[in-house]
């Protein structure tokens, strides 16, 4: 091995013991969600924004604050309802009497980590309002860009669409988040946890920060530079075609969603302490960054098929790379 392999290793072992600290942090106040949590990270450590999606009380608002709290990062939330106007979150222009001029007041949007709970309570107007923060980190007021804080992340908690009071989040605006994430009920053992955990009152306000925030674009520019085989790249843009032609989908993935699926398996490399991705990688991450990109056409609904049976015959029928052009 030479120095600078050696050194390249060593930098990824680093990456995965800070990773690693991180999720062990959170789970002091979250358990049975380990899988959910790395994910969420590898999102996080992605620069892409995640949506968590499931019933209300499994924990959703607890992850996004306790990952803040992780990195000492400044955290704002935004409680989304149905008279949510876009200002009270992009912010507005105030007149102030003493200058005789209008001063520009920053909306909640201005934290380095955003929640935006139960996003789907809000009207479309509203949640479209979050799109240029998510793209280009700025937002346009009164034809005034106002950059956003680096780092900049948007958790989104959202309930699912059959629940009364949401709408929908449109195409345009699903596929600005790199990752959705269901996170499900807790086991038996971690539920019992759950309970003596917060019966000692821990909370995500309480947990120490493990890394401070100038770790996050250390951990950005190791992931950027894991190595994505050749072989592999034409694996995620096989899938990326094979989801385009499959007859029970009107929607498939847009090349921002192979972006994404090459973005996002280099942070999971990296937490797994290697240098380069392995096809099991994109096999793990293809149903949070994809499943939510993918619309079923109005044949399939009606005949019942789901996305999940969808993307596993997508899975299938693609040849996975093997050998040393896996690598």
């Amino acid at each position: 091995m030479s120095r600078q392999q050696a050194a390249n290793a060593s930098l990824v072992g680093s990456f995965a013991e800070t990773f690693d600290a991180i999720v062990a942090n959170v789970s002091r106040v979250i358990q049975g969600k380990g899988e959910p949590t790395r994910l969420a990270l590898v999102c996080m450590v992605s620069e892409g924004h995640l949506l968590l999606e499931d019933v209300p009380g499994v924990g959703k608002t607890t992850l996004a604050k306790a990952l803040a709290r992780s990195f000492d990062l400044e955290c704002r939330r935004i409680q989304f309802t149905p008279d949510l106007l876009p200002s009270d979150v992009t912010g507005t222009s105030v007149f102030d009497r003493s200058t005789g001029t209008f001063s520009f007041r920053p909306g909640p949007v201005f934290a380095n980590v955003v929640l935006g709970d139960e996003i789907n309570r809000a009207s479309p107007k509203t949640q479209s309002a979050l799109l240029e923060a998510m793209q280009e980190q700025q937002v346009t007021v009164d034809n005034v860009t106002h950059f956003l804080p680096s780092p900049f992340l948007v958790i989104a908690t959202q309930n699912p669409v059959e629940h009364e009071g949401t709408y929908p989040l449109p195409e345009s605006q699903l596929d600005r988040f790199l990752l959705r994430i269901r996170m499900g009920y807790p086991d038996r053992n971690a539920e019992v946890e759950m309970l003596d955990v917060y019966g000692d009152g821990e909370s995500p306000e309480d947990l120490p920060a493990v890394a401070g925030e100038g770790a996050i674009p250390a951990m950005v520019s190791l992931a950027n530079q894991i190595h994505v085989a050749s072989a592999i790249k034409g694996y995620i843009v096989d899938l990326a075609a094979a989801t385009r032609s499959h007859p029970a989908l009107s929607l498939g993935m847009s090349p921002r969603a192979a972006l994404a699926l090459q973005r996002a398996s280099r942070a999971y490399a990296a937490s797994e302490s290697r240098e380069y991705v392995i096809p099991d990688d994109i096999k793990t991450l293809f149903g949070p960054v994809v499943e939510h990109r993918l619309m079923l056409s109005p044949e399939a609904s009606v005949s019942g098929v789901d996305l999940p049976e969808v993307m596993a015959e997508v899975l299938r029928s693609v040849a996975v790379p093997t050998g040393r052009g896996g690598v």
